[in-house]
């Protein structure tokens, strides 16, 4: 019992220290680092995303860099964009940004960061994503997606599912399970971004113009919506 308070006091305190530091990362910083997250897990060789399942998809969230720590008690938690297509298919939209975090329970011990992808494959999932809050697994299907190139045997069965998660690990933990993690909007982030108090449903459910600071992860969308090996 004592190493488990022990463990969960060292837990809270990792978060929450990796918590503060994340406040202090610039919005455009975090635009870059979605942009370049996108490019780095399209262009992942044969294990990359789909361009496929990418140009099939209603939305993505991306969330570069969400951390996850476990002390007996894990959470994890990042803070990314997300972006709908534009009314008629073509084209991203502006970004909506937005909150992953979870909990997990189980004897585990290490830190890492890992990148995120969720591709929104149907009407269900985007429902999803411009509701208040939802959790994968719980409210909204969800599976591993694909990867590789060569995948049109496999992507029929895959459509099932609302959403297609993706994920790029470092550290000690080799993978990340999203089952159980809940997305909810960033206001704060959105007010800085856009200047003024916008919600995640006007967002991408519109054809929001992109401010100067958000044209490169919008970029990055559509150069690889476009681009074929």
């Amino acid at each position: 019992m004592r190493q488990t308070f022990v463990g969960l006091l060292a837990f809270i305190s990792c978060i929450g220290a990796a918590s503060a530091g994340d406040r202090e990362i610039k919005v455009s910083d975090r635009l870059q680092a979605s942009a370049e997250t996108v490019t780095e897990m399209m262009q992942a060789s044969d294990q990359g995303i789909p361009h496929d399942l990418l140009d099939k998809a209603r939305c993505v969230v991306v969330v570069p860099g969400m951390k996850k720590a476990g002390f007996i008690v894990g959470a994890k938690y990042g803070r990314g964009f997300s972006s709908c297509r534009r009314h008629g298919g073509t084209g991203w939209g502006s970004p909506a940004a937005i909150y992953m975090e979870g909990g997990s329970v189980g004897f585990q011990i290490g830190a890492s960061e890992t990148d995120v992808i969720l591709l929104i494959m149907n009407d269900g999932g985007m429902k999803h994503l411009l509701s208040d809050k939802f959790t994968l697994g719980a409210d909204a299907t969800a599976a591993a997606g694909p990867v590789g190139r060569d995948l049109s045997a496999h992507t029929d069965a895959m459509m099932n599912a609302e959403i297609l998660s993706y994920s790029r690990s470092r550290g000690l933990f080799a993978g990340l399970s999203l089952e159980g993690a809940s997305l909810r909007p960033d206001e704060r982030t959105n007010q800085e971004i856009y200047g003024h108090d916008a919600t995640n449903h006007e967002i991408l459910g519109g054809d929001f113009q992109t401010p100067s600071v958000a044209a490169g992860f919008q970029k990055a969308l559509n150069h690889m919506s476009a681009k074929r090996s």
